[in-house]
Parts: structure tokens; sequence; C-alpha cells
């Protein structure tokens, strides 16, 4: 039975999902007040740059005529109390006098990390922290990896056949999975700041790589072509999303064709390379520093691979179709024995089931 502090903070973190796709960099945060045992405001962060959580629902309450004094405030990440793109939410708590306050999880941020908590301490409210944490953690999995280590969250994401095949031997891999599950896959798009592939992907799939099934935010493209090879026709950097396409290359790429990218608005990232090879860490960091905290890697085989020898993946989701190709293109080539993942879960998906394995 969930207790009154696990109940509101339920409702804040349903609220943050509400953000998702739209704040990041930032976290997902939403907050409730409380008076008198009922909820009277609420708010969550809708955008990158707009008010956050506490503000929004202080607001919310304000334009009501509820007296704020006295009152307690939930909210699923600890309150900011630096200027960024707004005000110290911290203060603005402070400033109306509430009575308690109540933390899922502490902000990590090095502008932050506890700092919210000790001026609300300072300033005589009653402060908990650490209720619904592992919840907390979850929603922002994103943000915590991105200002703990300087990278962004890596998903691998794959459809295979029961004999792990992602495409035959002639590279054709439409339709291994459900509808259901491409639908999924869009919505998970929608959620991502970037979707991650490799020269080959696009060389035979020729993707798109946006968000068609279901009404959602399109990802960044990204496309690692150590030589910039790929012919400028290609989906990725056509038409009005070309602006929103990066590709990661090296010293080896093709001058004339990052030039004929360029006029397309295409973003050119030059990574470092070691036998020819990209340095896949080198391009993790290049993206966290333009605000990127989330991937999602589509495909293909070699991309998989690499991201797993560095050890630069957080998440797997698995689709595995009842289907039987026989020969063709694994979807992974290297052996992982998943020892540093610890959630393991299954589930159908139409006629696929998901697997989904994460640290």
């Amino acid at each position: 039975m969930p207790t009154r502090d696990e109940i509101f903070m339920e409702r804040c973190i349903e609220l943050a999902g509400k953000g998702a796709g739209y704040v990041s960099p930032n976290p997902l945060v939403g907050c409730v007040i409380v008076k008198n045992g009922k909820i009277v405001a609420e708010g969550f962060h809708k955008k990158y740059g707009a008010f956050h959580a506490e503000r929004a629902a202080i607001n919310s309450a304000l334009k009501k005529g509820i007296s704020l004094k006295g009152a307690e405030l939930f909210v699923n990440l600890e309150p900011c109390a630096h200027f960024g793109k707004t005000p110290p939410c911290s203060n603005l708590i402070v400033e109306h006098k509430f009575s308690r306050v109540v933390i899922g999880i502490k902000d990590p941020y090095h502008l932050v990390a506890g700092k919210g908590i000790r001026l609300l301490k300072n300033s005589g409210i009653e402060v908990k922290v650490g209720v619904l944490e592992e919840e907390c953690r979850e929603i922002n999995r994103f943000f915590f990896k991105l200002v703990t280590t300087g990278l962004p969250y890596v998903m691998i994401k794959t459809a295979q056949t029961l004999d792990g095949k992602i495409a035959d031997i002639k590279n054709r891999s439409k339709w291994i999975s459900s509808p259901k599950s491409r639908r999924l896959v869009h919505a998970l798009r929608a959620n991502y700041d970037a979707v991650l592939v490799g020269k080959n992907t696009v060389k035979h799939d020729n993707p798109e790589l946006t968000v068609r099934m279901i009404k959602g935010r399109d990802p960044i493209r990204v496309v690692i072509d150590k030589k910039a090879e790929l012919s400028l026709k290609n989906k990725v950097f056509a038409g009005r999303f070309s602006a929103n396409t990066i590709m990661i290359t090296s010293h080896l790429a093709n001058i004339s064709r990052i030039k004929g990218l360029e006029k397309l608005g295409v973003k050119i990232i030059y990574c470092k390379s070691t036998n020819g090879i990209i340095d896949i860490n080198d391009a993790l960091k290049k993206l966290a520093s333009i605000g990127v905290s989330s991937i999602m890697v589509e495909g293909g085989s070699f991309t998989y691979s690499e991201f797993i020898k560095k050890n630069l993946v957080d998440e797997f989701m698995i689709f595995i179709a009842p289907k039987i190709m026989g020969s063709g293109i694994e979807a992974f080539s290297i052996p992982n024995q998943f020892k540093n993942f610890k959630q393991f879960n299954y589930y159908t998906s139409g006629t696929d089931v998901l697997v989904n394995i994460k640290k």
C-alpha cells in the first residue's frame, strides 16, 4: 500500500513524463502542490527554456488565488538553486513560505547537488528526500547519465528473427518486426534526442529515421561515415529534415562530399579514428557537448559491435520476430555476457517478443 507521500510523488512522475522528448538536455520534472491534504495545483517542465515544474505549479496556484503559505510541495527532482534559463526554484519556494517540501531524488548536476535542499532547510522548511527514489532515477536516466559521465545514454534497438538475423544475405530487412513493434519504435524515436546508424544501414535501407507512425518530435539523425562516401540523395540528407542530420566522420572524409552535405544543412562532426574506425567514445563526447543526452542506435551489425566492445551501451531493446531466415546478417557479431546489466524484462509486442535489458 503506497504511503501518502508516495501517492503524490507518483503524480509528480506522471506529470514529468509529459515533457519527454521536449526538455532535453534538461531533466523531466513534475510538481504538485498540496494543501489541506489535497492537490491544489500542478505543473511540469514542458520544454527546454520554459518554466521549471515548480514555477509552473506555483503560477497555477497563484492564478487560482490560492495562498501557498503552509502548503506542501512535491517534486521528483531536487529544486534548482542556480540561475540558468530561468531563476532558481528553491528561492521561489522559500519566497512563498511553503511548510514542507518532498523530493524524489537529489539532483547530481554540480550546480545543484544538494544546494537546493540546503537552501530550503536553512530557510526553516521541512524537507524529505528519497521518496520513490528508484522510479525518480529511472525517469531521468538520460539526464543522470549525461551529468555524471559527460556521455549520452545509449540504447541499442534491433529487430531480428528467431535465428538472430537482422537482414538476409542481400541486406534486405523490411519488414522483420510486427506493425505494433514498429509503432513502438517510432514512439521511442520521439523520446530520444538522436537516432544513430552506420553507413551500411543508410546504404542498404535508405531510412528516413523520422517519427511517422505516431505524433511526436523528430530526433536528430546521426550517421557514421568515416570517409563521407554516402550519396547525397539518401533520405537522411534530403528534404526539410536535412538540417536535423549530423554526419560523424574523420580526416579520411571526401572533401567535395562534405561540402555538398554542408550545402544541404547537414552538420559535420570530425572524430578521432583508429585503424580506419571511428572512435565511438570521442563521437559520444562531441554529441554530448552539443546537448545530445540520449541516443537510440538503430543499426547495423558493425555499429552495434563497436558500441558493445567499448562498453558504451546502457540498454538493449531487442524485438524478436517469429521468423527464421536461415542465412543472412547477424545482429551481434561479438559475444556479450551482459555482466554489467541488472534488469531483464520480456514483453509481447504484436506477434514479437521484446527483450529489454538495462544496467
